[in-house]
């Protein structure tokens, strides 16, 4: 089920990619600072995000744009300066962790359906 691309959605979208350039690097910089605790943040602020960006839209696009966004702001970070470093450290499983769990929620949160309408029973089959 596909929904329309209206200009409302489109500039949710690219609302939403702001939204996640800013949530990632808010979410790369406390992972640095606080291993453990700042991996759990960052993951439920992703996961907040997503959520909320198909909630929103309705579509898996709110997802699209806010995980373009959040895997901007690692691209952006994980360039080198002119200094000849890195504003990211690679080193520790914790970049890795994040990376990787918040692409999970990104494709969990992108193919998960709405709720169903009315109740559900037994004898009459799903719509």
């Amino acid at each position: 089920m596909t929904a329309a691309l209206t200009p409302g959605r489109i500039a949710g979208a690219l609302g939403l990619l702001v939204l996640g350039v800013l949530t990632g690097l808010a979410g790369w910089l406390a992972l640095d600072l606080w291993f453990p605790g700042g991996l759990l943040l960052g993951l439920l602020a992703v996961l907040g995000l997503f959520l909320g960006g198909r909630i929103a839209l309705g579509v898996g696009l709110g997802v699209g744009g806010a995980a373009g966004g959040w895997f901007l702001s690692y691209v952006m970070l994980g360039a080198p300066r002119p200094e000849g470093d890195f504003l990211l450290s690679s080193s520790g499983i914790g970049m890795y962790a994040y990376l990787l769990g918040g692409t999970v929620l990104a494709v969990m949160c992108a193919t998960m359906h709405g709720p169903v309408e009315g109740s559900v029973s037994a004898g009459r089959p799903a719509k």
